[in-house]
């Protein structure tokens, strides 16, 4: 199985991806990379073995990562884009486009990474969000370790502070040599600023309370910038009041980009187990 690069228009705009087509799929898979980052993240490149999109394919599932809004093809247009509910219509509309009449199995599920989780949650506490099979949340969290915040306030879009990719990439044994900082983008849109200065604090725990689908979170083993502790665990998972399901996952082997590590092909089978139980979940539902 391999992917390949759409571009697709919406409202005026272009928007991007990469697309995995499984044939009669079981489901279909929505993938939101992290910031300064780009679809390539479920696609890791140079090694077929380690991504989302060939994974879910070659398994039954339409795989679809999107160049979030303000990235990819549509990085000109993002001064249009700072209304959260907008970025959101945005992505539901790219992956249609991307579908067109294509089967779409069981519906679509949502595998968001770092500040994507912000998108996949706004995507889920609208009401079309309420009909998504699930959720898979990962590299995010309630509060940040002390020294990551520390170093984080430092960093601009110009700056890079002394530390900042030993929180993002390492240990450097978990990850092939030759992904690391392979994925990134010509730059992150004026908004992820402000996803990181009120995500935690505001966006997490008021989206988390409106999502009425299962929720899986993964926090990796070597996780560094967000605490990922039991007790922090605990909280997050205690968020999603109206969830009929919330499972927490630590990823053994794996650092904060889970996706592109050497034990990412183990975490993406554990996605996409996952996704089957909330296909069999939604159809138990619906039998009875």
């Amino acid at each position: 199985m391999s992917s390949a690069r759409r571009v697709v228009p919406v409202d005026g705009m272009p928007m991007s991806g990469l697309f995995a087509d499984a044939p009669e799929p079981r489901a279909v898979i929505v993938a939101l990379h992290g910031g300064a980052s780009s679809a390539a993240y479920f696609d890791c490149p140079g090694h077929p073995e380690l991504s989302l999109l060939r994974l879910g394919a070659a398994t039954g599932f339409t795989v679809i990562a999107l160049d979030r809004p303000g990235y990819g093809t549509s990085a000109p247009y993002a001064e249009q884009m700072w209304d959260p509910a907008r970025r959101a219509e945005l992505a539901y509309a790219a992956a249609d486009a991307m579908l067109g009449s294509r089967p779409r199995g069981a519906g679509l599920f949502v595998v968001a990474h770092s500040n994507g989780c912000e998108l996949a949650l706004r995507m889920a506490a609208d009401l079309r969000g309420h009909h998504l099979l699930g959720l898979e949340l990962a590299g995010t969290g309630l509060r940040k370790y002390p020294a990551a915040a520390e170093i984080l306030s430092q960093a601009t879009p110009t700056y890079r502070p002394a530390g900042l990719r030993e929180l993002i990439w390492a240990p450097d044994e978990l990850y092939p040599p030759d992904v690391v900082n392979a994925v990134g983008s010509a730059g992150s849109p004026p908004q992820e600023s402000e996803i990181s200065a009120h995500w935690s604090k505001r966006d997490f725990p008021a989206l988390a309370a409106d999502v009425r689908v299962p929720v899986r979170f993964t926090a990796a083993e070597h996780e560094r910038v967000w605490d990922s502790t039991p007790e922090a665990l605990a909280d997050i998972a205690a968020l999603f009041a109206m969830s009929p399901r919330v499972e927490i996952n630590q990823q053994s082997g794996a650092g904060h980009n889970l996706s592109l590590g050497v034990a990412a092909a183990q975490y993406h089978s554990g996605v996409l187990s996952f996704v089957e139980q909330c296909i069999t979940a939604e159809a138990n539902k619906e039998a009875g």
